[in-house]
């Protein structure tokens, strides 16, 4: 039987999944709504992919988490290897992309930018203050306009004169485009005056002082919108590639870190029966009242992270 290696993407929004072989090629793979519940979350992503893999010939033996929620599901799971997500994407993209040196990725509540040169990362920037730009901010504007976000892309491209919408905040963009949709704006120059000011805002804040040089991979579920794509296009002045699997680069990073990790543990699919608690608290030994979170099963804690210095350590008791 032959190993496999299974690599986890937990977001906020959504969670996706991975299973490759010794050289990477995947096995199976899966992109569901995190829902506000990463435990679940994970409990049909794992369903999911226990039914597509094949088990006859392969055996996942270590398990890699990345994304928002890692170290809960990494705990839950096992995990061989809990990674960041700059660094999961980075391998993600390098092992079919060698020679990118640009990374944009642009998820449901966040985006970030990886620069590499050399197949090593030199430099990156988050953007967490703010939605303005990402795909729940997509989303919600669709719902605004009467249009399926699928469709956005499309609809953008038929725009002969996009209008211009405030790109730097929710709250003003939001306003910008009801204000621009009452004086009688084209639903399709709003659409494609949107699918701008996502590029532009990305650009002025999380690409701001970074440069960006080609090849460029444009990753995240907002990669999938063919209208942010060409503005990104027009605005860099440079050809952009979305691949097919754009919105997997995380998992297929983690899952090639577990694989390198050396750590093999056969896995068995069956968690639907694990209950797992998960608990908050600030510790107030020092001025940096850190919020703590710690894990629970069978009333005993496993693991808990949060603090900055010993103060606020949780004992372990499992």
């Amino acid at each position: 039987m032959e190993k496999a290696y299974m690599g986890i993407d937990i977001g906020s929004i959504s969670t996706k999944g991975v299973i490759i072989n010794q050289e990477n090629q995947i096995l199976a793979s899966e992109y569901l709504l995190t829902e506000g519940n990463p435990i679940q979350a994970v409990k049909r992503l794992i369903s999911i992919l226990k039914q597509k893999l094949n088990h006859k010939k392969y055996r996942v033996v270590s398990i890699g988490t990345t994304g928002s929620a890692r170290k809960l599901i990494g705990v839950m799971l096992g995990a061989s290897i809990i990674k960041n997500e700059i660094t999961a994407h980075a391998i993600g993209t390098t092992s079919i992309y060698p020679d990118v040196r640009t990374i944009f990725e642009i998820g449901g509540q966040d985006s970030k930018i990886i620069i590499l040169r050399n197949g090593i990362v030199v430099d990156y920037a988050m953007n967490t203050l703010c939605a303005a730009g990402t795909g729940s901010f997509l989303s919600s504007q669709s719902r605004r306009l009467g249009v399926d976000v699928k469709d956005f892309g499309k609809i953008a491209l038929t725009s002969k004169n996009p209008t211009l919408i405030a790109a730097r905040c929710t709250v003003f963009a939001e306003s910008d485009l009801v204000h621009k949709a009452q004086i009688g704006c084209k639903k399709e120059d709003l659409i494609a005056g949107l699918c701008k000011s996502v590029a532009d805002n990305y650009l002025n804040n999380v690409g701001k002082g970074k440069k960006i040089i080609g090849p460029i991979i444009f990753q995240g579920g907002v990669s999938k919108n063919i209208g942010v794509l060409k503005a990104f296009e027009e605005l860099t002045g440079q050809k952009i590639l979305v691949d097919k699997n754009s919105h997997l680069m995380g998992a297929l990073g983690v899952a090639i870190l577990a694989k390198k990790s050396g750590k093999e543990t056969p896995f068995s699919f069956d968690i639907e029966d694990i209950t797992f608690e998960t608990k908050g608290r600030n510790c107030h030994g020092c001025a940096n009242h850190c919020e703590i979170i710690y894990v629970k099963r069978n009333d005993k804690i496993i693991d808990a992270w949060g603090n900055r210095c010993e103060k606020g350590q949780i004992k372990i008791t499992a």
